[in-house]
């Protein structure tokens, strides 16, 4: 049976993924981070190119991961890779992932509208921002809005989480 770190377990129900056993937590916990990983990845790209058109093209993208049961970009994981892998799908976003990507959705519009309009510097930094946050939830899996969700606008549920 796979195993997961209780870090790495507080880190996920921080976004919202309650109730779920350790070995689907261990399965899914690498692919938690693709969505947002890609995400960093277009907002770097497109932060220096100082692209408002790349960073406008990815706000439907993030609004979709704020109002749909998943991410738009889990499609790859869930319609493509869990099948080569033999893994179960992701479970749906509760509120505190889909606040992390409303969020999201609402930075990265400032970040384009910034390049927009003539305020390079200001883009710069808003994207700088992002990919910093993106960088974090990648690398160590904490995710920066979700933490934000938990402390300041939910008392935090404890419904599980449905797949």
């Amino acid at each position: 049976m796979r195993r997961i770190s209780e870090t790495a377990r507080r880190r996920i129900e921080m976004q919202g993924f309650i109730g779920l056993d350790d070995e689907y937590l261990a399965e899914i916990e690498p692919w938690l981070r693709l969505s947002p990983a890609i995400c960093m990845t277009w907002v770097a790209v497109a932060t220096g190119a100082g692209s408002a058109p790349a960073l406008f093209a990815l706000v439907p993208f993030a609004v979709g991961g704020a109002l749909l049961r998943n991410h738009p970009f889990d499609v790859i994981y869930n319609h493509g890779l869990r099948h080569l892998l033999k893994t179960r799908p992701l479970p749906r976003y509760g509120a505190p992932r889909r606040f992390a990507c409303a969020f999201g959705s609402v930075w990265v519009a400032m970040t384009g509208t910034a390049f927009a309009v003539g305020w390079t510097n200001v883009g710069l930094a808003l994207g700088a921002v992002m990919v910093v946050m993106g960088s974090i939830q990648v690398l160590t899996g904490f995710c920066v809005p979700s933490f934000t969700y938990q402390r300041v606008l939910a008392r935090r549920s404890r419904r599980p989480a449905t797949v």
